[in-house]
């Protein structure tokens, strides 16, 4: 029995066990066999607080994962299959195990959308992304190109556009999804450029992004054409599908309620797994310690409702 469960070990999980095992309390984190987060898949982090060099992503995740064990977080590195959140303690799977909780974080965050062509997967973190807001700063006075029609990518661009030489959305239909103020936005910047009814079919480059080759939908034309950095903005998938009975918006992202609670009494929730709008690392983190907080007061008012029935 342990007083919380965290499910995930990114910045919001295991922020939230550094938290809860300061508290006194009992903390397991069901980390999965691919701990960490999306942290581990980046290179140089420099927009987190307290290293002014900047920081490896995996390094990052090591030293928070060190903390948390510190404190004396216990980190199960095994996938979170299944629960049961219809009545407490709740009962949650892992691997071929099995455990039960008074409370549950839900930290399981949010993956990126990627455009799986050849060339993409071993040149992430090495000229391909999937947030200008994080890495735009690597590209400065260096020609990037966006894949995606909608807002995201439009935001994208425009953060790109205050570093980088030259910024060309890439999209695969003649017009964009986007809002029209938005497109406005990108459509009136100088440096913005954009290729409709294309799509990229391969990344090359030795170790880092240096070409793409862009199919024309509509000829069938391929052209290699040079290029620093991808940026992919074709959106992200919640982690929420094991949640049976945890209630979702029309994305799948979880609903939070008052204090990062979730539909179930008990069961919290923290970072990407809900939010559509930051997606750093360091709001996850502020957002694992709330939810954190709120678990701990939650447990301690329980506690007073028992003893207040008892006497």
């Amino acid at each position: 029995m342990y007083d919380v469960i965290i499910i995930g070990s990114g910045p919001a999980g295991l922020t939230a066990s550094i938290y809860t095992t300061r508290a006194n309390l009992k903390t397991l984190v069901i980390g999965g066999v691919k701990w960490g987060g999306q942290l581990m898949l980046t290179t140089l982090v420099e927009n987190f607080p307290g290293f002014p060099e900047g920081i490896q992503g995996p390094d990052l995740m090591e030293n928070m994962r060190k903390q948390a064990e510190h404190h004396g977080a216990e980190l199960l590195l095994e996938d979170f299959t299944k629960g049961d959140f219809s009545k407490q303690p709740f009962t949650l799977f892992a691997g071929d195990k099995q455990f039960q909780a008074k409370t549950v974080i839900i930290t399981s965050g949010a993956d990126a959308k990627w455009l799986n062509v050849p060339g993409e997967k071993e040149r992430i973190g090495r000229g391909v992304s999937s947030c200008a807001t994080c890495d735009a700063m690597f590209f400065r006075n260096k020609n990037v190109f966006i894949v995606g029609g909608g807002d995201s990518a439009m935001e994208e661009a425009l953060v790109l556009a205050n570093v980088a030489a030259s910024v060309t959305i890439i999209h695969r239909r003649d017009a964009f999804r986007a809002s029209e103020i938005m497109q406005q936005r990108a459509k009136e910047h100088p440096k913005i450029n954009f290729l409709f009814n294309s799509e990229i079919t391969e990344i090359k480059g030795e170790g880092r992004v240096q070409s793409a080759l862009v199919k024309n939908i509509e000829t069938g034309e391929v052209k290699e054409m040079p290029v620093d950095g991808i940026f992919v903005a074709i959106g992200h998938i919640p982690n929420t599908k094991v949640f049976e009975g945890i209630e979702l918006d029309e994305q799948g992202y979880i609903k939070v309620r008052d204090h990062y609670h979730t539909n179930v009494p008990g069961v919290f929730t923290a970072g990407d797994v809900h939010d559509r709008s930051y997606r750093q690392a360091v709001t996850a983190a502020g957002f694992g310690c709330a939810a954190a907080l709120e678990t701990e007061r939650w447990l301690a008012m329980q506690g007073k409702e028992a003893e207040f029935t008892a006497n």
